[in-house]
C-alpha cells in the first residue's frame, strides 16, 4: 500500500491509500476519488515530504525514551486523530456491520453526499479496495464524545 496526501480545489488535504501510483491514477480518472470534506472529485496529489526518521528519540538499553519534542509532537498527533474521529462520529451516518454493503452502494451512486462509518473485516476491507471503493481507517483513539465502538 502507498499513502498519498491529496488535495481538492478548496485546498482540503487528506490521505488516500492505494495499491500503487497507477491505482491512484486509475481511480482518479474514473472519478472514484473524492474529497471527504466537500466531496469534490477534482482531487490531486499534494506536495509531500518523505517519511524520514530524525534523531528525536534516545535509545538506552533497548528501550526507546521520548524527548520533550517527540512527546509534544505525539500529543499533537493524538489530538488531531481524536478530532478526525470526533468529526466522523458527529457528521457521518453509523451503519455498523453493514459498512461494506453501504460503502459499495455509495460508491456506485456518484451523486451521493452521504458519509458513512462502521465496521469491516480485513477481508472485506481488501475486497472494497480491490473494487476501487475509497475507504480509510479511523484513528483508534477515543473521541471527545464517544457514541459507538468503531474499531
Amino acid at each position: 500500500m502507498i499513502v498519498f496526501t491529496l488535495s481538492c480545489p478548496k485546498e482540503h488535504q487528506f490521505e488516500g491509500w492505494f495499491r500503487s501510483n497507477a491505482d491512484f491514477e486509475d481511480q482518479s480518472a474514473r472519478g472514484a476519488v473524492s474529497c471527504p470534506v466537500c466531496r469534490s472529485k477534482k482531487v490531486g496529489k499534494a506536495l509531500m515530504a518523505p517519511n524520514i526518521a530524525t534523531g528525536g528519540a534516545i535509545v538506552s538499553s533497548g528501550k526507546r525514551q521520548s524527548t520533550p519534542e517527540t512527546s509534544d509532537l505525539a500529543a499533537k498527533i493524538y489530538d488531531m486523530a481524536r478530532e478526525v474521529r470526533t468529526h466522523v462520529e458527529e457528521n457521518f451516518e453509523y451503519v455498523g456491520a453493514a459498512f461494506p454493503e453501504e460503502a459499495r452502494k455509495a460508491h456506485k451512486d456518484e451523486d451521493t453526499d452521504r458519509g458513512i462509518y462502521g465496521e469491516a473485516t480485513p477481508q472485506e476491507v481488501k475486497a472494497l479496495l480491490e473494487d476501487g471503493v475509497v475507504i480509510a481507517p479511523l484513528p483508534d483513539v477515543p473521541s471527545k464524545s464517544p457514541k459507538k465502538k468503531l474499531n
